[in-house]
């Protein structure tokens, strides 16, 4: 969901597959209590409620642009770091699965 564009329930877990219906409602609940997500309700069979940022969500972009600028440029770090990690403690404990997917874990990865 952009600053500038609303998304309706159902549009939003389209677009997030892996995350459960559960856990979407809860984060959406939690974001507007913070003051960062507005909700609209649309009656109707079936009713639809529509989510949008907030003027305050707007003034994260810039910590969100400062966050992702220093991932492109620290992204090469944290694999190497990852692998290191990984590859002693698999030898450490060899009975555990080995890695073996080449994502970074806990950063999310972006065209």
């Amino acid at each position: 969901m952009s600053v500038d564009s609303n998304q309706f329930r159902g549009e939003l877990q389209r677009r997030l597959p892996a995350i459960t219906p559960k856990v979407l409602s809860h984060t959406l609940r939690q974001l507007e209590r913070n003051g960062l997500v507005g909700r609209t309700h649309h009656p109707g069979v079936p009713p639809r409620v529509e989510y949008a940022t907030t003027p305050l969500a707007g003034t994260l972009i810039p910590v969100f642009d400062a966050l992702s600028d220093w991932t492109r440029a620290h992204l090469g770090e944290v694999l190497s770091a990852q692998s290191r990690y990984d590859a002693d403690e698999f030898a450490a404990t060899p009975h555990l699965p080995k890695p073996s997917d080449g994502q970074p874990s806990g950063l999310p990865v972006s065209d």
